[in-house]
């Protein structure tokens, strides 16, 4: 398993999210602390002697914060876009289940019945069962058998008449798309940043930490300044995180579209 994985850092998403950016500003903040006290001493003898080492270092840090910060955007964005595609996924389940729950409704009795309950059912157990797992990582395998079970009723259905032909294909058209963005939310959960994104982006914030060390102040402005920017390392790194899985964390798609839905169901 790698060490960016998605599967070996599941356990940070149980940590309420105040504390997990505070935890995460900590380990950026104590990590450049830290360094300042045992390993600027070591980094310091290689440009004390040369002239003028602050400009160097200051030269130095700005062309490398310019390429650090363009790639940290772009994958906060990438990160985001990922969240958004999974939520119009999720949307797009719901408005087709919405829309089949409204077809069914034209049929005759006793399938009206039957399809307008298996309906339910599956919306239920997306909204109690699927979506826990899905801020799990785990991918809901029993909805598969009920929307198969709501497959298998709707063929049960022979049309009469050219109305309940032209009906049923529209269902049959509905139940495709349906079973289409179900798929994509599925395939979603285990959606996240590859491992070499991971990678290079905490070997740029120790790179981005390492060059502050170079500088020659004080002791205490360069703790406070360091600090600083280690801070807002800690907070980017933290956001990035937090959208890394579309179903986990405070940056996370809720199952409201089917909650409203199922509201609806059941008030009818």
């Amino acid at each position: 398993m790698h060490m960016f994985s998605p599967e070996s850092w599941y356990w940070l998403y149980d940590i309420p999210h105040f504390r997990l950016s505070l935890l995460f500003i900590g380990t950026f903040v104590g990590f450049y602390w830290a360094g300042s006290i045992l390993l600027r001493p070591i980094l310091r003898q290689f440009v004390k002697s040369t002239a003028g080492s602050n400009d160097i270092v200051g030269y130095v840090l700005s062309c490398f914060c310019v390429f650090y910060g363009l790639l940290l955007g772009l994958i906060a964005v990438t990160a985001y876009q990922n969240v958004a595609e999974a939520g119009a996924n999720v949307t797009r389940e719901a408005a087709s289940l919405s829309a089949l729950y409204e077809d069914v409704s034209r049929y005759p009795e006793p399938h009206r019945q039957n399809l307008r309950w298996l309906l339910r059912d599956y919306t239920r157990y997306v909204i109690k069962y699927a979506w826990p797992l899905q801020q799990r990582g785990i991918i809901p395998e029993e909805g598969t058998i009920r929307a198969a079970a709501f497959y298998d009723k709707l063929l049960d259905f022979e049309p009469q008449t050219p109305a309940e032909q032209i009906l049923h294909a529209e269902v049959l058209r509905q139940l495709n798309e349906f079973l289409e963005a179900r798929q994509m939310r599925l395939l979603s959960v285990k959606s996240s940043l590859p491992s070499s994104m991971w990678y290079v982006m905490i070997l740029g914030a120790i790179l981005n930490i390492a060059i502050c060390w170079l500088f020659d102040m004080r002791f205490i402005t360069q703790l406070l300044l360091g600090g600083i920017l280690a801070a807002y390392l800690g907070t980017m790194m933290h956001l990035i995180f937090d959208m890394n899985q579309p179903f986990r964390g405070d940056v996370s798609i809720s199952a409201e579209p089917f909650e409203v839905l199922y509201k609806r169901m059941e008030d009818e």
